[in-house]
């Protein structure tokens, strides 16, 4: 999973094709609950390219995309955001697969 580096790279990852944000953070036990399953999601869905985004060094994005629980998620598509699965919940790999699934 690729790292979001700054509010610029944000900007130009959601415009074109299909982008999945993982909101996380190193402190979050439900966050690393699931990184063993992260790699398995990524490849059973290659259309989406994945980026985790820190909530600690990205404070206001979060604000900003109301992202108050993690770990949370929120897809995009060619700009526009087409789904979010943001709670403060710990999630499963099934409930993310779902997810997903779910997008259109």
């Amino acid at each position: 999973m690729k790292k979001l580096e700054g509010i610029e790279q944000y900007e130009e990852i959601i415009k074109e094709g299909k982008t999945m944000l993982m909101f996380t953070a190193d402190w979050c036990p439900d966050c690393r609950f699931i990184d063993p399953v992260l790699p398995e999601i990524e490849s059973t869905y290659p259309e989406y390219t994945f980026y985790s985004v820190d909530r600690d060094e990205f404070i206001d994005l979060c604000v900003s995309l109301n992202i108050y629980g993690i770990p949370s998620f929120v897809a995009y598509e060619n700009g526009n955001e087409i789904g979010r699965f943001v709670s403060k919940d710990r999630k499963t790999k099934e409930e993310i697969e779902q997810f997903i699934n779910g997008l259109s």
